[in-house]
């Protein structure tokens, strides 16, 4: 049984962290899948890689309200696929490459990892076979994987998920997509750019209902207008006619039937803690999963750590990161740990219109019972907004009427995830609402006027 000084589970960003200082460490990285994690290989980035694609190919069909008639000819789908994963899997075959061959004091195991007893794990091969290993130290970074719903005859109609709905042989004519949240309706925004007719199907009534209540609604509105868009409606049976999934739902007015050529499930992700056996080794985790950490990224058992989707519940690439620089420093420098930030983690979603968000929505801060005073500023009240005819995106900021220091803001429309950065920033730095719209220039008129004329707004003492 070999022992090591440092055991990584996962290939996400667990991956990044051992660099040249772990040269005299015995290393081992447990990897049950592609090297990458999901962000590289089914996430984040070929996902926009998509999505930028299908803004141009949205772009034609938006251009005659301004005077510019453009036609779309068609989407060579082979292509558009092909372009995106040769590049990426490249990637993941190298980053693969690299840890096998190119670093001495690593040892790659491709194989599930299962804890058999305290630190003690063991790899189960592809083929069968099983190898144990122990370590002083472990980081347990092995992601999360889609959520199955409980829908009859699902598994055996068949459907995709964000894993394989991208490497599609051919756009089907119509696509049924199962779910409410970013990974639903980026697909949504994808499929339908491209030419494919799309469902999406909703237990709750709105779409992105996570954001702000007023962002959500909106996003909901302009949805139904590009999508056949079936909210408060639950999925009870799957079947599979003549080449075509049927989905039979239960909704409002009754039973319904939708029909796709495909069918794709987006209705959330389950932290892979549950593969891993915790219960032999002493880790816990919460009800949902998670498995359970302190500030510094550790688990309940000395010298195990843990980060991204398996413990955090925002299943973000830039939280993952963040945490695994956490997880690297703590390892390197035990007795002076340092503690993740957590306190302003912004997201986005990169359908059409884009989501951004960082802080509190205004739902929540009447929950929590705190003091704060909102303002909106509408795409179509600044220069910019004018020459785009936005007439839909808005940004909204919530702050506190006391001190000026924001504690959220929400931004739906055109580059809504880079417009807030500067408020991300402001948040990060605490710099107040009054000294960040009046102590420095807004360059005009470029849609960061956006944010300049929402700060303005807003009714402080």
């Amino acid at each position: 049984m070999r022992h090591f000084d440092l055991v990584i589970i996962g290939t996400g960003s667990g991956n990044s962290i051992p660099d040249d200082r772990f040269a005299d460490w015995d290393v081992a990285i447990v990897e049950k899948g592609v090297f990458g994690g999901t962000c590289l290989n089914v996430g984040c980035i070929p996902t926009k890689m998509f999505v930028h694609t299908a803004d141009l190919a949205a772009a034609p069909a938006a251009g005659a309200r301004l005077g510019v008639d453009a036609h779309l000819d068609r989407v060579r789908w082979p292509d558009v696929r092909d372009r995106i994963f040769g590049r990426i899997d490249p990637i993941a075959s190298g980053g693969r490459r690299y840890r096998v061959e190119d670093n001495p004091n690593i040892t790659v195991y491709e194989g599930q990892g299962r804890f058999t007893g305290p630190k003690t794990l063991t790899v189960a091969y592809p083929d069968g076979r099983e190898e144990t290993i122990t370590a002083d130290r472990f980081v347990l970074a092995a992601g999360s994987r889609p959520i199955v719903p409980d829908v009859a005859d699902l598994a055996e109609v068949g459907f995709h998920t964000n894993d394989t709905i991208m490497r599609l042989a051919e756009l089907p004519d119509r696509m049924i997509i199962l779910g409410s949240g970013y990974v639903a309706t980026e697909f949504a925004h994808v499929f339908s750019a491209f030419g494919v007719r799309v469902t999406l199907v909703a237990r709750s009534g709105a779409l992105l209902r996570g954001e702000d209540a007023d962002v959500s609604a909106r996003f909901t509105e302009l949805a139904a207008q590009r999508w056949d868009v079936r909210l408060h409606r639950k999925a009870v049976r799957a079947e599979r006619v003549d080449g075509v999934t049927r989905l039979h739902l239960e909704g409002p007015d009754g039973a319904e039937v939708v029909e796709g050529e495909e069918l794709l499930v987006a209705v959330g992700r389950v932290p892979n803690s549950d593969l891993l056996g915790l219960a032999a080794t002493g880790v816990t985790t919460h009800a949902d999963g998670r498995v359970v950490v302190d500030e510094y990224q550790r688990t309940v058992v000395d010298g195990i750590y843990a980060l991204g989707d398996i413990s955090s519940k925002d299943q973000l690439k830039h939280v993952a990161n963040h945490e695994a620089k956490i997880v690297q420093h703590n390892l390197l420098h035990a007795d002076e740990p340092i503690a993740a930030d957590h306190r302003f983690v912004p997201h986005a979603v990169f359908s059409s219109p884009q989501v951004a968000a960082v802080g509190l929505t205004e739902q929540e801060a009447t929950a929590r019972g705190v003091r704060y005073v909102t303002a909106t500023q509408e795409y179509a009240g600044i220069a910019y907004g004018w020459a785009m005819e936005d007439t839909t995106g808005f940004a909204k900021l919530l702050a506190d009427p006391a001190t000026g220091q924001l504690i959220g803001a929400h931004i739906i429309g055109p580059q809504a995830s880079t417009v807030i950065q500067p408020l991300i920033q402001a948040m990060s730095f605490g710099l107040d609402a009054r000294s960040m719209a009046r102590g420095q220039y807004w360059i005009h008129p470029a849609m960061p006027e956006l944010v300049e004329n929402a700060l303005l707004n807003l009714p402080l003492d």
